[in-house]
């Protein structure tokens, strides 16, 4: 199995259509046996359903994510956690410890072509005319 989180110093990184790496996991008995970062290459939003199939993931852990991005890993086949925040490595054992606090309706609502500069994150929060739960 592998798992792919959102990444950015060593974070789950808030908002899924604009990450730019992911972390890898390879999980094999319920533990985690390797780990790489992988770059994005500049894909986003949809495309990172095909750029993560393509790497072999079968689960995404993320922050906030917009529907056309969970519409297209559901139709990858890909199981995803969204609402998550802290490290990465954390979340993954959280995860495979079935303890996971995660949230079926983890979306961001802002993409109607402004988004924030460098350094915004979308956590649980409202912010001029988006918001990212």
């Amino acid at each position: 199995m592998k798992i792919a989180v959102t990444f950015e110093n060593e974070q789950v990184y808030q908002h899924f259509g604009h990450t730019s790496q992911f972390k890898l996991y390879e999980v094999a008995d319920g533990k985690i046996v390797s780990s790489t970062i992988l770059d994005t290459q500049g894909s986003g939003h949809g495309a990172l359903a095909g750029f993560l199939k393509g790497a072999g993931a079968d689960a995404v852990i993320c922050g906030g994510i917009g529907a056309g991005a969970q519409a297209a890993l559901a139709g990858a086949g890909i199981q995803l956690y969204g609402g998550v925040s802290g490290s990465c490595d954390d979340a993954v054992a959280a995860l495979l410890a079935g303890t996971l606090a995660w949230s079926a309706d983890a979306t961001c609502t802002h993409h109607s072509g402004h988004h924030h500069g460098e350094g915004h994150s979308c956590g649980s929060h409202g912010c001029g005319s988006h918001s990212c739960h």
